[in-house]
């Protein structure tokens, strides 16, 4: 399986516009710039992007991994926020901090945090990403 993401980009690089689409469309002609990502303006960003990647393969691998421990989550709430940081030679996405707030009915919370760990550690996005990844994760 292959996904295709696609980015526009015109003019230099602060006064410059950008814009991001998916080949699904679920993304089109999405507006991001310099501002966008380092200024807070509107439109997104491309860390923005990794971050609700990282928590939907999150997701979906916890919901793999809880049923194969024969639970089902009733919600998986999962948050991720990425930072980019100036280091030695420019910037980097140096982590990504994954928080969880689960409903799963018969979970204990020692099963709850081992299997976490491991939809943490087997998501293909955190397997992508050359950074730190931490999770917070609580039952509700």
């Amino acid at each position: 399986m292959k996904s295709t993401g696609s980015a526009v980009w015109q003019g230099g690089l602060k006064e410059g516009k950008g814009s991001l689409s998916t080949k699904s469309g679920a993304l089109s002609n999405l507006p991001y710039g310099f501002a966008s990502r380092f200024e807070g303006a509107k439109g997104t960003n491309p860390e923005e992007l990794i971050a609700v990647a990282h928590a939907g393969c999150f997701s979906m691998a916890l919901s793999k991994i809880l049923g194969e421990a024969n639970l089902t989550a009733e919600k998986l709430e999962t948050t991720a926020e990425v930072s980019l940081e100036q280091v030695e030679g420019g910037f980097a996405i140096t982590k990504s901090h994954l928080t969880l707030v689960a409903t799963i009915p018969g979970a204990e919370d020692d099963q709850f945090q081992e299997l976490a760990a491991k939809a943490k550690v087997g998501c293909p996005v955190s397997k992508l990403l050359n950074a730190e990844i931490t999770l917070d994760a609580s039952l509700a």
